[in-house]
């Protein structure tokens, strides 16, 4: 005999899987509904589970011939005639005949046998699979309490913490605030002065996410609100761009009368009044041959209004003037004289070009310097060669001056951009 067991959606079709496997005479000996456990169970169904048995070929052809054997016997029984006179004799049983008929109780016996004892094994089946249907629902139910734990654990970690214990907190945020600002080179007594303002706020009953925010706010207002060039319609502008040896004034001024011109559509003109540099002014000109801009080159102050008289007809002339050391004051003089003996007619302005690399005491006595030639605003180069920005800070405070434009790069006209006080403020604060 086969024993097997066949799973389907339904009971239905579990058997006919079942029949199609053992045959038509397969007969259903169990039925079991598998219903889902787990978390996921409400979005499952139930499968159904049958046990099927069939008889094997052999077995089935020994009954059969028992049972012809019994039908022959009961034949020849009904042959003898009862009413005879004579003396009857019934014909004995062949051994084979009998033979078969023990062979086919054997087999029956047998077949309960194997009955009992396959039943036995359904029994202990069913019984193991439910002590893991058990197990599953225990761990499912441990499950459940311990999310339902993690729950309320997570809602008792949002309730406020104790006054000491948010103070500590903001303590040590505070520490590390100023340790980020110290170590991107902000000078101490700049960090000092954010951190008093803080103490003006009620930092000890608020959040950290308050007082990062008050500290972001605050220096952003330090910053205050960058401007390029304004063009008020009054022609032509004149932008002197000065500034130390090797800072980049050139390539800025490239880069800016790009913006001007590609961007905003504005007519523009170079002038450069730097002769102390070899071949300062060839590189000018090959950044006017590619824009198609005019270049005047002037040798002395007394020749720039004639310059300027010649480019009239331009929205902004652009002038870049020689880099020289803060502490030669022949070369300050000469720049002081340029600037001055501009005509009162026309507008003018001065960008003093720094470099993000330089020392703060040496930046310190560069802007004391030029503060003496005129007022300025202030261009940053060369923030790419350089992982902190605590100078740019640093320079806004000391001179009180506007941080106008930024570069961070050689590339004309792209690497350059009006100063993005958030986008600084973030990396000073440790962000990116």
């Amino acid at each position: 005999m086969t024993i097997k067991k066949f799973q389907g959606k339904t009971k239905e079709e579990a058997i006919e899987k079942a029949k199609a496997e053992l045959g038509e005479e397969a007969v259903v000996m169990n039925v079991k509904e598998i219903t889902p456990k787990g978390l996921f169970k409400s979005f499952k169904q139930s499968t159904f589970e049958i046990t099927a048995a069939i008889e094997e070929k052999e077995s089935r052809a020994d009954t059969g011939m028992a049972l012809k054997n019994m039908q022959n016997m009961q034949k020849t029984h009904e042959t003898i005639n009862m009413a005879a006179d004579e003396p009857i004799s019934i014909p004995a049983v062949t051994a084979p005949a009998a033979s078969a008929a023990i062979d086919q109780n054997k087999a029956e016996q047998s077949a309960i046998e194997f009955l009992k004892r396959n039943a036995s094994l359904l029994k202990k089946e069913d019984e193991a699979d439910q002590r893991i249907e058990e197990k599953l629902e225990n761990l499912q139910s441990i499950l459940e309490k311990q999310l339902a734990a993690n729950g309320k654990k997570e809602t008792e970690e949002k309730e406020p913490p104790k006054p000491e214990t948010k103070k500590n907190e903001n303590l040590s945020f505070i520490k590390v605030l100023y340790e980020t600002l110290i170590s991107n080179e902000v000078n101490e007594k700049y960090v000092n002065q954010v951190m008093d303002e803080l103490e003006k706020v009620n930092w000890n009953g608020n959040s950290v996410d308050y007082i990062l925010s008050n500290v972001y706010q605050k220096i952003i207002l330090k910053f205050g609100q960058p401007t390029g060039i304004g063009l008020t319609g009054k022609k032509p502008k004149v932008v002197f761009f000065v500034g130390p040896t090797g800072v980049g004034k050139t390539t800025t001024v490239a880069k800016i009368a790009s913006k001007l011109k590609v961007d905003q559509g504005k007519r523009v003109a170079f002038l450069t009044a730097d002769t102390y540099r070899i071949a300062a002014a060839e590189q000018l000109r090959i950044y006017a041959n590619i824009l198609d801009t005019p270049l005047v080159i002037i040798y002395s102050a007394e020749e720039l209004n004639n310059g300027i008289e010649q480019l009239e007809n331009y929205d902004v002339i652009l002038v870049d003037t020689a880099g020289f050391s803060h502490k030669n004051r022949g070369q300050k003089d000469d720049i002081q004289n340029l600037i001055r003996s501009v005509d009162p007619r026309y507008d003018s302005e001065v960008y003093l070009v720094l470099s993000a690399t330089t020392k703060y005491k040496d930046l310190m006595e560069i802007v004391d310097v030029y503060k003496e030639i005129s007022d300025y605003k202030i261009i940053f180069t060369k923030l790419d060669e350089t992982t902190t920005y605590g100078n740019i800070l640093n320079i806004k405070l000391y001179s009180g001056a506007e941080v106008s434009y930024i570069t961070n790069g050689q590339n004309v006209p792209d690497d350059i951009e009006l100063f993005h006080s958030q986008k600084i403020v973030k990396r000073l604060l440790g962000g990116t």
